[in-house]
């Protein structure tokens, strides 16, 4: 009896296992860094905010409540990040960064934008409020990514690859001076020169732009009275210790009482209302004086992690706008660490910039959580 096809085929098909699809696992180094970097941060904002949360809330638990609020928002954001494709991120790229520069527009409008310390970069969201230029640093790298891919065959050419970008560096970088919100104006112009370099700029033409830039930030910082008064407390704090140098004094201070292995968790004396901001931006100063120099250590080297693991996602990605956007976001994760230390040790004079996945802050935790959610997803398709 000779079998038919049909009976053939369902044979075939009933001896065959079936196929599992799986996805490629996300990279476990990246991951466990920045998980060491969170449960740090969660440890050293109570630590940091007691007293401060005491006077002013009434309970030593107050503002670390709010950060765990703030990060499991961010988690519950990551996990769907984490599932776009790239296809999807490189269709909307445009309209997200878009989006995210009309939010800080907004905040320049009188009775929407909150204003604190002289500052206008918060929308009031009821009891909380939201910082959109935090939310602008990811978008701006989605749309560099998107940008230079399409024009990565013309990079070599001022006008089409390296201008274009330029110009729109520039626009955003008013609005953001207009709130003002310097640090965050310095962030997109090192994420995008980074980015355009990776891209295949030449170094020559990004070179005489950045000799171009100096001038600029130093006009900047001369026609700004409290610019100016910054930039003389970091290269004198000690000719200040009581006003213009006292916070750079104070964080100084911290790192020198903490030594090698730190004065002891919950031990330390700057947050008792001596260093300004110790619970956000200069949260690296209270590690370096309670858990001393094993304690920065092994932030920087969470953060060496998140660098190199970055890095090689951008380079085994499949294709290349995935490389250029895991570069960027990696770049910009790096970067603004950086210029944070840099900051706190005395290195950079004061920017009012967070370290992220560590300081206190819900618009820069929910950023700094989901740029890491996007890298991760990246990382599920990296050869």
């Amino acid at each position: 009896m000779i079998a038919t096809p049909s009976i053939v085929s369902s044979r075939a098909i009933a001896t065959q296992r079936p196929r599992v699809l799986r996805h490629r696992a996300v990279d476990h180094l990246l991951l466990g860094a920045v998980l060491v970097l969170l449960g740090f941060g969660i440890v050293m904002v109570y630590d940091a905010s007691f007293f401060l949360g005491q006077e002013r809330f009434g309970s030593p638990w107050a503002l670390v409540k709010r950060h765990l609020f703030f990060l499991a928002l961010a988690l519950a954001l990551a996990r769907q990040a984490m599932q776009v494709e790239p296809r999807t991120l490189e269709k909307y790229a445009y309209a997200i960064a878009l989006g995210a520069l009309l939010l800080v527009v907004l905040t320049l409008v009188p009775h929407v934008g909150q204003v604190r310390n002289g500052a206008r970069r918060w929308l009031p969201l009821g009891i909380v409020s939201f910082e959109p230029s935090e939310i602008l640093k990811p978008a701006f790298a989605l749309y560099l990514a998107r940008s230079l891919h399409r024009k990565q065959e013309r990079m070599d050419s001022f006008a089409f690859g390296v201008l274009p970008h330029l110009l729109v560096l520039g626009t955003t970088a008013v609005v953001l001076l207009l709130q003002p919100d310097f640090g965050a104006a310095m962030v997109l112009v090192a994420l995008t020169f980074g980015m355009m370099f990776a891209a295949g700029a030449r170094p020559f033409h990004l070179g005489l732009l950045c000799s171009a830039t100096v001038p600029a930030a130093v006009a900047l910082i001369w026609t700004k009275p409290y610019r100016w008064a910054r930039l003389v407390a970091f290269l004198d704090p000690w000719g200040d210790p009581q006003n213009g140098g006292f916070q750079l004094v104070q964080s100084l201070l911290s790192f020198g009482s903490g030594g090698v292995l730190g004065t002891g968790l919950g031990n330390g004396k700057q947050k008792m209302f001596y260093l300004p901001e110790g619970h956000t931006d200069f949260i690296f100063a209270l590690v370096g004086e309670e858990l001393g120099l094993v304690g920065g250590l092994v932030v920087l080297g969470c953060f060496a992690v998140i660098a190199l693991r970055g890095f090689r996602v951008a380079t085994r990605s499949s294709d290349d706008f995935s490389r250029l956007l895991a570069f960027g976001l990696t770049f910009l994760l790096v970067v603004e660490a950086a210029m944070n230390i840099a900051v706190v040790v005395g290195l950079l004079p004061t920017k009012g910039l967070p370290l992220p996945l560590v300081s206190y802050g819900g618009s820069s935790m929910i950023a700094s959580v989901v740029t890491v959610a996007v890298l991760l997803g990246l990382s599920r398709d990296a050869r």
